[in-house]
């Protein structure tokens, strides 16, 4: 038997069922339609951009070749775990409350730091709220437990050296036959710079004598040139002391001389018993006064943390050690320590865009970042 018309849902039944006091609700204007669209849209992409990917600017040359000035990125906030807010900021600007930190956790990721991974994250040394520091982007080289050393401008990844990128680039002392000139064409031919020209990344020392930033892979090549008397990488002995390193931002580089020498040191992790003394302090100073927050005095060789006299310290997170793929132009762990977890925004993953000087680099649209 068929069910009368009472079953039926009022809301569709007709207008004089209903009543004739029933309106219907005024059409919103063009205007607020489109605010309502714009306010939709810009929570959704502020979203987005906290807790999925946002996009950077490359404005250094400290990872080149691999990244270069003027790229665009795509960095995966997710991939290591995004964090929650940390600052009181207005989103898509710089601005935030200045001094302000909120507490925070961090999401799951999808994946943990990969050694070698090209990650940003904020630069440790500045005085300020986590968040509010300024981003940096450089190499993963060590990850928490890794022992490190660098000799000679080689890095040693737990006793190896490390595998070779084909983007990392080193200054190189070349010296020419007497006689012999290079011509700019062919520098230029293989990306070594202008014979003549002064920059960071090239030098002349004397009518046959250069300071060249060079890959593994081109250095090759100029060695085999019938031009080349010597090339080799332009070390700094290691007692030798360089002031403007040592006294760089962060207290790790007073443990050292120069930034063509450190370690072995390990990469602190999660649960570390580290023996502090005065000569390893430097290297952990930041790590237990500023990153976690205790405080410290120092008494004839015996540290007083949190007013208990110890020798000994336990880490409470992990963290990275970073370095940039051009060596000789990159302020990075060699100067001022360790990366601490909780200062890491996410994963490089593409160039979705680079320009130079105003003019697009087709090769490098949607570049993939190894």
């Amino acid at each position: 038997m068929e069910t009368s018309n009472s079953s039926q849902d009022p809301a569709i039944l007709p207008a004089k069922k209903v009543g004739k006091t029933s309106q219907e609700p005024p059409t919103k204007s063009v205007l607020r339609e489109w605010l309502d669209a714009f306010i939709f849209a810009f929570i959704v992409a502020a979203i987005l951009r906290a807790f999925l990917f946002g996009s950077y600017k490359i404005p250094t040359g400290s990872m080149e070749k691999d990244l270069l000035i003027g790229d665009f990125l795509i960095v995966s906030n997710a991939a290591y775990g995004a964090r929650t807010p940390m600052s009181i900021c207005v989103p898509f600007t710089q601005w935030c409350l200045p001094g302000v930190g909120l507490p925070y956790s961090r999401l799951p990721g999808y994946r943990p730091i990969a050694r070698n991974d090209i990650f940003v994250f904020n630069v440790p040394w500045e005085v300020k709220p986590i968040s509010q520091k300024t981003n940096y982007i450089k190499r993963a080289v060590g990850v928490p437990g890794d022992t490190l050393e660098f000799k000679n401008k080689v890095l040693f990844v737990n006793r190896e050296a490390e595998p070779t990128h084909e983007g990392v680039q080193k200054l190189h002392t070349l010296i020419l036959k007497e006689g012999v000139r290079l011509t700019n064409a062919k520098m230029e031919d293989v990306d070594a710079g202008t014979i003549g020209a002064t920059s960071r990344y090239f030098q002349q020392v004397s009518n046959y004598e250069y300071r060249v930033n060079l890959t593994e892979g081109v250095a090759k090549k100029i060695a085999s040139w019938a031009e080349t008397d010597t090339l080799y990488p332009t070390i700094i002995p290691a007692k030798n002391v360089i002031s403007a390193y040592t006294q760089s931002a962060g207290y790790f580089s007073r443990a050292f001389n120069n930034p063509d020498h450190f370690g072995p040191i390990v990469v602190p992790f999660e649960g570390q018993e580290v023996s502090l003394n005065a000569s390893n302090w430097p290297i952990y100073k930041d790590l237990v006064e500023r990153y976690e927050g205790n405080q410290v005095e120092t008494q004839g060789g015996v540290f007083v943390i949190n007013g208990e006299q110890t020798t000994r310290y336990v880490v409470q997170q992990d963290y990275f050690f970073a370095m940039g793929d051009n060596r000789d132009s990159s302020e990075d762990s060699r100067f001022w320590g360790f990366v601490p977890k909780d200062h890491i925004i996410g994963r490089a993953g593409i160039v979705w865009m680079s320009l130079n000087n105003g003019l697009p680099r087709m090769n490098r649209f949607f570049h993939i970042i190894d």
